[in-house]
C-alpha cells in the first residue's frame, strides 16, 4: 500500500507545475537489532519513491533517511509512519 501512495504521489508531483517537494535528513531510532532485519527495513525504505536510506549508525541505534516529502515538515509524524507502516511489520515477520 505505501509503495504504491508513494509512486502516486511522486508522480502526481511531476507531472504538474508547482513544486511540493520538502527534503530532509532523518534519524530514525531503530527496533531492528539484526543486520538482516535493518538491511530489509532500509532496502523497503530506498524501494519507496522519495526515500533513501543513505547510513546506519556505528552502533546499529539509528537509520539515517533522505526523504523528499515531509508533509507539512512534521518529521516525528514521518518517522511514526515509517515505525508503524514498514518496520513494525517487518519485524512481525521476522520475528
Amino acid at each position: 500500500k505505501e509503495l504504491i501512495l508513494s509512486n502516486l504521489y511522486f508522480a502526481y508531483d511531476i507531472i504538474t507545475p508547482d513544486d511540493k517537494s520538502i527534503p530532509g535528513i532523518i534519524a530514525l531510532d531503530l527496533d531492528a537489532k539484526t543486520d538482516l532485519e535493518i538491511t530489509l527495513l532500509s532496502s523497503f525504505i530506498t524501494l519507496t519513491p522519495g526515500t533513501l536510506s543513505l547510513d546506519v549508525s556505528d552502533d546499529k541505534s539509528k537509520l539515517y533517511i533522505h526523504a523528499v516529502y515531509i508533509k507539512d515538515r512534521d518529521v516525528e509524524a514521518y518517522k511514526k509512519n515509517i515505525k508503524i507502516n514498514l518496520e513494525k511489520r517487518l519485524l512481525e515477520v521476522l520475528r
